[in-house]
């Protein structure tokens, strides 16, 4: 009863972070997701023995390269970014050892695309033509966490094919797609309340989230099964570290990113 009431009251404090800085205003917003990179960036590192100091410089770089930045000017050429590095973290994926960290050329190319990039491009999200519109990105967290629990519950329940048994033996096929259709559903809701995005591309956000958000979900857990841990760190008691909880949000976001400034 303990461990539960502990891991409750975590949580609630986590999502309250995360709500109250994005609702504050948007410089809590840069600040707070800063230093939950630098967070994820410190477990990362524990997980690969990265290099911490010259790390956190260049992802400090990145971060602030992208605040306030003509995005309608580069989306392409991010979108173009994106694939060149995430392509190599999925092939990764399938590999029976993750070879990218055999070098320490490979660890800042992992600290780049795996952390600093996802999270700069996260920040810029819940801006429209330079507006701040706080209600996007919660909105996506939201989407992140429908996502996550129904799978949770769905693979629970009725789950018996194994999604990828190497890397996590719990997730599910039904799980995974119990998962895909909740998020659907709430990306359906939540069309129905904010009007700046069509039905049909929160449908379409819905999509990259949940499945990048597995993705995203699944790389973690190679990184952690190489390391021979459960958890990335125990800094949220009962939930692991910060990279656990935002995982699916880390790789996620720079898709979405990609497709809203696409669209809009």
């Amino acid at each position: 009863m303990r461990e539960i009431l502990i891991r409750a009251l975590s949580g609630i404090v986590y999502v309250a972070v995360i709500l109250g800085s994005i609702l504050y205003s948007k410089v809590t917003f840069y600040i707070i997701f800063y230093l939950l990179m630098m967070i994820c960036l410190y477990e990362f590192k524990n997980l690969i023995h990265l290099s911490y100091k010259w790390t956190m410089v260049v992802a400090s770089l990145v971060y602030v390269n992208f605040i306030d930045i003509p995005i309608l000017d580069y989306k392409y050429l991010h979108f173009l970014l994106i694939i060149s590095l995430f392509i190599p973290l999925i092939y990764q994926l399938f590999k029976s050892k993750i070879t990218l960290t055999s070098s320490k050329l490979g660890h800042y190319f992992l600290a780049l695309s795996y952390i600093a990039l996802p999270f700069a491009m996260l920040i810029q999200i819940p801006f429209i033509k330079g507006i701040y519109h706080p209600e996007i990105i919660i909105s996506v967290f939201v989407l992140i966490w429908i996502s996550d629990t129904f799978a949770y519950i769905v693979g629970s329940n009725i789950g018996k094919t194994k999604l990828y048994k190497k890397v996590s033996p719990n997730k599910t096929v039904e799980g995974a797609l119990g998962g895909l259709i909740a998020a659907l559903i709430g990306g359906y809701i939540i069309s129905l309340y904010l009007k700046e995005i069509t039905l049909l591309n929160w449908i379409i956000i819905a999509f990259i989230v949940s499945c990048f958000g597995l993705l995203g979900d699944l790389i973690e857990s190679k990184f952690k099964r190489e390391a021979a841990v459960k958890d990335s760190s125990n800094f949220i008691p009962g939930h692991g570290g910060f990279l656990d909880r935002l995982d699916s949000i880390i790789f996620a976001a720079p898709f979405v990113y990609v497709y809203l400034h696409i669209i809009t």
